[in-house]
Parts: C-alpha cells; sequence; structure tokens
C-alpha cells in the first residue's frame, strides 16, 4: 500500500516537472528509491530488498542505450530505475511495454498536429533504405531538434499507470 502512494506521488511530481521544466529531478528519484527498497526490505526482508533491486536494474537495462546513443534523458533512465525499485521487476517490464505503445501514440499525434507525418514517414524509409544499402553503418537522418522531442516522462507515467491500473 505505502508503495503504491510511493509511486503515484513520484509519477505526479515527476510528470509536473518534465512538462513544465523538461526536467525530471534526482531530489525527487533518489529518496524515493531508498524509500522503496527500505519498504520493500521491512515488509519482505532480504528477498524484498532484491526484488527491489531487481526491479531497479531492470528499469535501468531498459532504457540505458537508448540514453547512451542520446535518444532519452538521464532523468527518464532514472524514472523508470525507481519504478522498478518500488514496485519490482513485473511491474517495471509492463511499465516498459506500456510506455513504449504510449510514447509511439504522443509521438504519432504530435506529427499529427505539427502537419510532420507523412514527411517523417517518408524520411524513415529513405533512412532505412539506406542504412541496409550500406551494410548497417550508422548514419543520422531527420534531425534532432526541440520542437521534434517532447518529454518522455510523460509516456513513462501513463505506461506506469496503465500498468498499475492494469494489476
Amino acid at each position: 500500500m505505502f508503495n503504491d502512494i510511493l509511486l503515484l506521488l513520484v509519477l505526479l511530481i515527476c510528470i509536473i516537472t518534465d512538462i513544465k521544466f523538461r526536467k525530471i529531478y534526482n531530489g525527487v528519484l533518489i529518496p524515493a528509491l531508498f524509500l522503496g527498497l527500505l519498504v520493500n526490505l521491512a515488509s519482505d526482508g532480504l528477498s524484498g530488498l532484491f526484488f527491489g533491486l531487481k526491479g531497479f536494474l531492470l528499469g535501468l537495462g531498459f532504457l540505458i542505450i537508448p540514453f547512451i546513443m542520446g535518444g532519452i534523458g538521464g532523468g527518464d533512465v532514472k524514472l523508470l530505475a525507481t519504478i522498478g525499485a518500488v514496485k519490482g521487476p513485473q511491474f517495471v517490464f509492463y511499465t516498459f511495454l506500456g510506455m513504449g505503445l504510449t510514447g509511439g501514440i504522443l509521438a504519432i499525434g504530435i506529427l499529427i498536429y505539427q502537419g510532420k507525418l507523412i514527411k517523417t514517414l517518408k524520411e524513415l524509409g529513405n533512412g532505412l533504405m539506406l542504412f541496409f544499402a550500406t551494410r548497417f553503418k550508422t548514419i543520422t537522418f531527420g534531425g534532432n531538434n526541440d520542437e521534434n522531442l517532447f518529454p518522455y516522462g510523460v509516456a513513462i507515467t501513463l505506461g506506469a499507470l496503465a500498468a498499475y491500473v492494469m494489476g
């Protein structure tokens, strides 16, 4: 029960700060991380602690490569890892699936709103053809300017809420 309240409080704070300031603050995540691990330890002993640590590592593992490649921010990685520490590996797995789905829907909605969906799909198709034609050498296309980005903490939060509601 306490972990549910902690999770919902962290998600609420992080979605607000990510939308308003484009930041997810360590001052929110680090205390929540340790509090989640501590509650798991208190409720189930060492197995509870390992439960939280497995969730943390799984959440971290899901987003560390996109972070290293520059596709996602560090706050997003730490948010998913904290969710895993609080609610465990199964919950963070379902959160990951939910955030991928909601992130894709949000991205398509933004592209439609900006009138860029068809152009982006064409660029993606051309980039993939070039990618295969050059035998998987690293290429870049489409640019990464701020107008094409959205605060991914929103997708993570929606994914976590979906995982929570689905049980």
